[in-house]
């Protein structure tokens, strides 16, 4: 018969690390989807790390054991006045926790690179870290490159479908990316899909919005912002340091609807249709098909709405597809086309859950 003897542990020998916890900021319809789809993995035999907190603007649960009833606790939370958001003040986090920013703060995206630096991974569907000022996008670089911790931003342009991935490959496989172009609004790839003049414009936004594609003000969407915010995080992902006022940016939104109040909004949203339906007819009579482009090449970066040939690389697919059409030294003739859904809360939660189970399987 044997015995296994315990050996002392020599008091330098390392600690054991502590499992990753994830910690979740944004509890609206991508946070939720995100519990949700963490839920049904758990229950499927995968294996989902722990929250250590859920996090919104007006409250923090931590020590949770049920996810799903920690969110209903914090979205149920009254508004919270003060100097300091809740997660401001959350501690315990420790080197290889991931923090998951669901949300569209500013704010949020202003820590970042404060996490990183600490050695807490950052899993992100929130543009305005890689996809806003060009020093902070280098900070949260430089901050993941001195301290070894991932940032996680798949779910940032095409709601997880692996653009970055494949650009990143490239330029590190010694390619050199010449220009990119694709439909990377999943609301406004719908919406110039269905429009055909047969009914307005403005319509067509009222349906995208009640189905979720657009956000609560659709001005958002048709301004180009947020398309443009996505195309800086792909210029920069190639190795371009894209500057955010380099991106020129054609609005769809006319005067009456910027100035709306919020009141207003839907009334206002008719002054879109005449200049949409004309644009349409010439488009029409061309033989071309309106399309919401984001584009970067040697000569410059644009977004905006462009008349394309119906055998266009953009032309094809339909609904909320995202199109991104990469040219580099390797795709020269013919570009590298990347296709999928580009909208929802399903998709981009998915999203923000491989890159966290990326990042903790090592």
């Amino acid at each position: 018969m044997s015995a296994v003897v315990q050996l002392p542990r020599s008091r330098h020998a390392p600690r054991a690390q502590a499992a990753p916890r994830i910690a979740l900021l944004g509890t609206g319809v991508v946070g939720s989807a995100f519990v949700a789809r963490c839920g049904r993995l758990r229950a499927a035999g995968v294996e989902v790390p722990d929250f250590a907190w859920l996090g919104n603007s007006r409250t923090l649960t931590e020590g949770v054991d049920d996810p799903a009833i920690a969110l209903a606790l914090v979205n149920a939370a009254p508004a919270r006045s003060g100097p300091w958001a809740p997660w401001a003040e959350a501690t315990g986090l420790q080197r290889g926790d991931v923090v998951v920013d669901a949300t569209a703060s500013d704010t949020v995206a202003g820590w970042h690179a404060e996490w990183l630096a600490r050695g807490v991974h950052v899993v992100t569907a929130n543009k305005l870290g890689c996809g806003g000022e060009l020093a902070r996008a280098q900070a949260i670089a430089e901050a993941a490159a001195g301290s070894g911790a991932r940032y996680g931003d798949a779910a940032t342009v095409g709601a997880g479908l692996p653009v970055l991935h494949a650009i990143r490959g490239l330029v590190a496989g010694g390619d050199r990316i010449h220009g990119i172009e694709g439909l990377l609004s999943g609301s406004l790839a719908w919406l110039f899909d269905r429009h055909d003049g047969r009914r307005p414009f403005s319509a067509l936004v009222r349906e995208a919005r009640a189905l979720g594609y657009t956000e609560p003000d659709p001005r958002i969407d048709l301004s180009g912002e947020d398309v443009r915010r996505k195309l800086l995080i792909l210029a920069r992902a190639a190795g371009i340091p894209l500057e955010a006022d380099a991106v020129k940016v054609e609005s769809l939104v006319p005067e009456a609807l910027a100035v709306a109040a919020a009141d207003g909004l839907d009334e206002a949203l008719a002054s879109i249709d005449a200049p949409l339906e004309a644009l349409h007819a010439r488009a029409q009579a061309d033989g071309a098909r309106l399309r919401f482009v984001a584009r970067f090449d040697g000569e410059g970066a644009a977004v905006g709405l462009r008349a394309l040939a119906p055998e266009h690389p953009l032309c094809a697919g339909g609904g909320t597809v995202n199109r991104v059409a990469i040219r580099s030294c390797r795709y020269q003739a013919q570009p590298l086309v990347i296709q999928g859904p580009g909208a929802g809360a399903e998709v981009t939660a998915a999203g923000l859950l491989d890159d966290v189970l990326t990042i903790v399987r090592g």
